[in-house]
């Protein structure tokens, strides 16, 4: 099982060990600079929904932008699109530095600089993750996820104990200079890193189908709607804690941004603990006991909170609601990714962070908006009962298990010759393949079409039909469309070694000679005579 390999023989991997290291640098600068933001806002706004929102500001682009982001990091160089990203980052953050020290932030210029940092990691994300899987083996990608995530919560039980200090002892202008600083170690690691070439001889999909193809796939992919949803409704219900911890620190706990720091620290320390037990605790329950036992335990430590006014209670509670993050969090991704081939996990886990950034971005406007209405232990306590139901919902739609499926392409085809001259812009092309099914097994080949139409389509196909010979019942024909022929040629490559008991299934109920017959026609237009005149004459 994948699970059982040690995660600390990823760091034999030189480039997973420099690549990890340098993220450590960037993730502690990260959550310096948003302490400082945090608490900068509490001193620039007495509101509690405008505090709530510097988490926002950060979650919302990544929402909006991450399938842009995915496109990208399945379509070009992902170590080119990663430089570019952190480059971007590096010059907002140096800007927000300045504009801190000259005393000219307002609590909208602040949350439009966190928005636009917000952008930078949308742009990144895809691609850093993606990487992984460029980086490890298929069995070592768990333990990478896990690394990376314990990386970054080890980083979360010290820097914003840091950043507290920092702000405290130097100022907020200071926690962003850190922040400006620490993006120099990815982009020199990245710059020392070679990213193996991509070869293909299919030209780059275009934007629009690429977009298209990403949600297309999702949407034929029942197992990754369900991950996708569970992960929404944890980040709408999870971020209340993030959102307005400096609320509470500030008013319930009457405290300082040091303790507010110390706090997140409580909360990324849980974390650290969170990914230890993760490899433990998965070959032990399912996939869904962990998930609904995050679920709950969050919710529980959440109603803790709500009703703390000792620091050290909040401390243990935000422990548990760390560990609880992080084998949450890790659990989807993981599913995600190793429920995805290759040519399309960019897209789909920015669509996994799209719902999951989405939620927290709409949290955090929903839970300041209740804080500032009714205060910040009823948005707590809500914030726990819509927990309890997320672990409800995994008794209905219970996330999958992992199950060895073999996502790597199969490479069965070969493009086929044809007696004239195509271009991969040539097209429409329809296809139709012919099989002859004997009457007792007509059940079980509409059960294996079924399957047939939602890989089609998951992979590209448009207008899937399945036609019966009127006259000979016992042949069938299946149909479909693609744009071009370039089109087909990507659609058959997409096929996957988990894609070939269905193929074999089928051609083992064909009962003609030989394996169904299968027929590529271009389409072409007729054009009636008179009308071909008249264009002439015109």
């Amino acid at each position: 099982m994948p699970d059982r390999v040690s995660p600390l023989v990823l760091f034999r991997n030189q480039t997973f060990r420099s690549l990890w290291i340098a993220a450590l640098a960037s993730n502690f600068g990260g959550l310096v600079q948003a302490v400082g933001a945090a608490w900068l806002m509490t001193s620039l706004s007495d509101s509690q929904h405008m505090v709530a929102l510097v988490q926002g500001s950060v979650a919302l682009p990544i929402m909006i932008f991450s399938l842009l982001a995915g496109v990208f990091a399945d379509n070009f160089d992902r170590r080119r699109v990663m430089l570019i990203a952190q480059a971007f980052m590096f010059v907002v953050s140096i800007s927000l530095t300045f504009m801190a020290f000259e005393g000219w932030l307002s609590p909208w210029s602040l949350l439009a600089f966190t928005f636009l940092i917000g952008c930078g990691t949308a742009l990144h994300n895809p691609s850093w993750q993606a990487t992984m899987g460029d980086i490890v083996s298929r069995e070592e990608l768990p333990s990478a996820v896990s690394l990376n995530s314990m990386g970054f919560n080890l980083m979360r039980s010290v820097g914003p104990a840091a950043g507290g200090a920092i702000v405290a002892l130097a100022g907020v202008a200071a926690a962003f200079a850190v922040n400006a600083l620490s993006y120099i170690a990815i982009i020199l690691a990245l710059l020392r890193w070679k990213s193996p070439p991509r070869e293909s001889h299919l030209p780059r999909e275009p934007m629009g189908s690429a977009f298209s193809a990403g949600l297309r796939y999702v949407a034929m992919s029942p197992n990754l709607l369900r991950v996708i949803l569970r992960g929404f409704w944890f980040g709408l219900s999870a971020i209340v804690l993030l959102a307005l911890l400096p609320v509470i620190v500030r008013e319930t706990l009457d405290a300082s941004a040091f303790v507010y720091g110390v706090m997140l620290g409580c909360f990324g320390l849980g974390a650290v603990f969170g990914a230890l037990l993760n490899a433990r605790l998965r070959a032990r329950f399912s996939n869904e006991i962990i998930a609904s036992g995050a679920f709950v335990g969050f919710a529980v430590s959440c109603g803790a909170l709500a009703f703390s006014t000792n620091a050290f209670l909040s401390g243990a509670a935000l422990m548990i609601t760390g560990g609880c993050w992080v084998l949450a969090l890790s659990m989807f991704n993981v599913t995600i990714q190793l429920s995805t081939p290759r040519w399309v996990v960019g897209r789909v886990l920015a669509l996994y962070q799209t719902g999951t950034f989405g939620g927290m971005a709409a949290g955090s406007l929903i839970w300041g908006a209740l804080a500032e209405r009714a205060g910040a232990e009823t948005a707590l306590l809500s914030a726990a009962v819509l927990l309890v139901l997320g672990a409800l919902i995994g008794l209905r739609l219970p996330l999958p298990e992992f199950n060895g499926l073999n996502l790597d392409p199969l490479n069965r085809f070969k493009e086929p010759p044809t007696r004239f001259d195509l271009n991969y812009r040539s097209g429409p092309v329809m296809v139709m393949v012919d099989y002859e099914i004997a009457q007792e097994d007509i059940p079980e080949f509409l059960a294996a079409m079924s399957q047939r139409r939602r890989v089609r389509i998951r992979d590209g196909a448009q207008q899937w039909a399945l036609l019966r010979d009127l006259h000979h019942p016992e042949h069938w024909s299946e149909s479909y469309h693609v744009p071009t022929w370039g089109e087909y040629v990507r659609h058959n490559e997409r096929r996957t070694h988990a894609d070939a008991d269905l193929a074999d299934h089928l051609r083992r109920l064909h009962r003609g000679e030989g394996a169904p017959q299968v027929h590529r026609m271009i389409e072409r237009q007729a054009v009636p005579l008179h009308d071909d005149m008249l264009v002439k004459g015109a």
